[in-house]
C-alpha cells in the first residue's frame, strides 16, 4: 500500500458488514478505480429499532480498530443519517464511484435505495457488489418462481444445484488512499461511544475481532475442531463448534472463505458427514436471509398467521429470571450465563433456553429475540429472527409446537459430565452428576453435603416442568380453536 499515486480518480468505498480487505469485492472494485477513501457510517437513525446491541458494539469498536490498522490509519468513521451523510461526501470529494456490498435487512435495503437514487442524480456511479452471501436470495427460487419455505428443499434442490459459490479473491494491490478533503465531519471510533460499562468487561478471553482473528479461529477450527463435528456441536463442553459467527456476521470474513477452507480440507476428514454438516449451518444463515428478504416484517412477526391467536403470558419476574439465568433449571441458567459473561452461547444450549421461555414460559418469543439482540456478539437479524421463529413453532420450516425440549434430559444427554453446566453455575458444583441436572429432586441430604440450600444458594424451579410443558400445550390446543374459520 502506498498514499501517493498517479491515478486522479477517487472512489468512496463503504465497509458495512464486510470489515475485512480480503475477498471484498466492492473494496477490490473501488482500488480499481483510483484512489481511496475509506468510510464507515455508524448509522442508529435508519436501524431505528434493529439498531445493534451492546455486545455487538463492543465488538465492532474492537473490529472497526483493527480495520483502520491494516488500512494504515485510513479509514473515516462518521456518525448520523447514511442518506445525508454520503451523498454530502461524495459532493465534497468530487468522487464519482461510490461501491458497497449488499446488505439484505429491509432498513438497509430501504436506506440504501434512497442513497443510490440521490447519488445518481449527483452523476455518481454505485457498484454494489456481493459480498455476504454465497447465493444471492433471488437466485435461489423454486421451478414457480416463489422462495422456498423449507429448509432442506432450499439447500438440496435450490442452493446445491444452482451456481456454485464464487471463490474468494485476494487483498487488493496498489491501495493508494486519498488525501482526505471533505472529510472534516469525520470522529474517531471512540467517538462512537461504542464500548459500554456492561460490555466492557463481559467478554470471552478468546475473541479477538478483527480479520485477523478471524483468519485465526478459521485455522484452528480446520485443526481441532473440523473432525467430529458432526457429533460433536452439539456437546457445548466439547468445543466443536467454530466459534466464526461474530466474525462473520460483520463480514470480518466471508461465506466463500469459509465454504472453500472446508472444501480444501475435506480430503483430510474421515467422514463426510462433518463437512456436509458445517456447511448445512452455512446454508441456514443463507435460508434466514431467504426469508427476511422476502419476509421483510419476519423480526416482529409471526410467519405463520395462526400463532397471532396465541395467549403468551406476561410475567416480568418470570423474563427476568430467565434472562439472568436464575431459573432453578441448571441447564439453562448455565447458557444464560455464558450469554451475559461472554456475549455468546452454544447452539444446543440457545435452542433449550429458547425452548423454555417460549414453552414452559409461555413468553412471548419477540422477548426473547430482544434479549439475545442484547447479549450476542453475533447477534444478526435475519439469523436471530428466524431461529427464535423456528423454535417458537411459528416460522418457516419450523419445529412443531409440541416439540418441547425438556432441558434436565437434555443436559444430561449434551452435558454427561456436567462440565458445561458447572462451570457457568459453580454453586452447583459440588452435587454428583445424577442431580446436577434436577436439583430439586436431590435428597436433602445430597444436598447437604454439597452445601445447596433451594432457594438460598440456587434458586427453586421457577416452574414446573411437567406442569408448564402440559399448560403449553393446552395453550397450543385453545389457539387451534379460536382461529376463524
Amino acid at each position: 500500500m502506498t498514499d501517493s499515486s498517479s491515478k486522479s480518480a477517487l472512489a468512496i468505498h463503504w465497509f458495512r458488514q464486510d470489515l475485512r480487505l480480503s475477498d471484498n469485492p466492492a473494496l477490490t472494485a473501488a482500488v480499481k478505480v483510483g484512489k481511496l477513501l475509506p468510510i464507515y457510517i455508524l448509522d442508529d437513525q435508519n436501524s431505528g429499532e434493529h439498531k445493534m446491541g451492546g455486545a455487538s458494539r463492543w465488538w465492532l469498536h474492537y473490529s472497526l480498530t483493527a480495520l483502520n490498522k491494516s488500512l494504515q490509519g485510513k479509514l473515516r468513521v462518521f456518525h448520523g443519517d447514511a442518506t445525508e451523510i454520503l451523498p454530502r461526501l461524495a459532493q465534497e470529494t468530487g468522487t464519482k464511484t461510490v461501491t458497497w456490498n449488499r446488505c439484505y435487512e429491509p432498513w438497509r435495503i430501504n436506506r440504501d435505495k434512497k442513497i443510490l437514487t440521490d447519488l445518481e442524480h449527483l452523476g455518481v456511479e454505485v457498484i454494489s457488489t456481493n459480498g455476504s452471501l454465497l447465493w444471492e436470495p433471488w437466485d435461489v427460487l423454486k421451478a414457480d418462481g416463489t422462495p422456498y419455505r423449507v429448509f432442506t428443499p432450499f439447500y438440496r434442490k435450490g442452493c446445491l444445484k444452482g451456481t456454485a459459490p464464487r471463490k474468494p479473491i485476494k487483498v487488493p494491490e496498489n491501495i493508494t488512499f486519498s488525501d482526505d478533503k471533505g472529510t472534516g465531519a469525520a470522529v474517531t471510533i471512540s467517538d462512537l461511544s461504542l464500548l459500554s460499562s456492561n460490555w466492557d468487561i463481559k467478554k470471552s478471553p478468546d475473541w479477538v475481532p478483527g480479520e485477523k482473528g478471524a483468519q485465526d479461529r478459521i485455522r484452528y477450527f480446520l485443526d481441532n475442531g473440523i473432525k467430529g463435528y458432526n457429533k460433536g456441536r452439539d456437546f457445548p463442553a466439547a468445543e466443536k463448534c467454530s466459534n466464526l459467527s461474530p466474525h462473520l456476521h460483520l463480514g470480518e470474513i466471508s461465506p466463500h472463505q469459509i465454504w472453500y477452507s472446508l472444501a480444501f480440507q475435506a480430503h483430510l476428514l474421515e467422514s463426510g458427514e462433518d463437512l456436509d454438516q458445517f456447511q448445512m449451518e452455512l446454508a441456514w444463515r443463507e435460508f434466514s436471509y431467504s426469508l427476511l428478504f422476502y419476509n421483510a416484517d419476519l423480526p416482529d412477526t409471526n410467519l405463520q398467521k395462526k400463532f397471532d391467536y396465541f395467549q403468551w403470558r406476561k410475567d416480568e419476574t418470570a423474563l427476568q429470571a430467565w434472562q439472568t439465568g436464575n431459573t432453578g433449571i441448571p441447564f439453562v441458567d448455565a447458557g444464560m450465563r455464558e450469554l451475559w459473561q461472554t456475549g455468546f452461547m452454544h447452539n444446543r444450549v440457545r435452542m433449550v433456553a429458547a425452548s423454555f421461555l417460549v414453552k414452559n414460559l409461555m413468553i412471548d418469543w419477540k422477548e426473547g429475540a430482544r434479549w439475545f439482540w442484547d447479549c450476542l456478539v453475533d447477534a444478526d437479524l435475519a439469523n436471530n429472527s428466524a431461529s427464535w421463529q423456528w423454535v417458537a413453532g411459528c416460522g418457516a420450516d419450523a419445529a412443531p409446537y409440541f416439540r418441547i425440549f425438556n432441558p434436565a434430559t437434555q443436559g444430561v444427554r449434551f452435558d454427561p459430565k456436567g462440565e458445561y453446566t458447572r462451570k457457568y453455575v459453580p454453586e452447583l458444583a459440588g452435587l454428583p452428576d445424577k442431580w446436577l441436572f434436577n436439583p430439586w429432586e436431590a435428597p436433602k441430604e445430597v444436598l447437604d453435603a454439597a452445601g445447596i440450600v433451594l432457594d438460598e444458594t440456587y434458586p427453586a424451579p421457577i416452574v414446573d416442568l411437567k406442569t408448564s410443558r402440559q399448560r403449553a400445550l393446552d395453550a397450543f390446543s385453545d389457539m387451534k380453536e379460536k382461529q376463524p374459520s
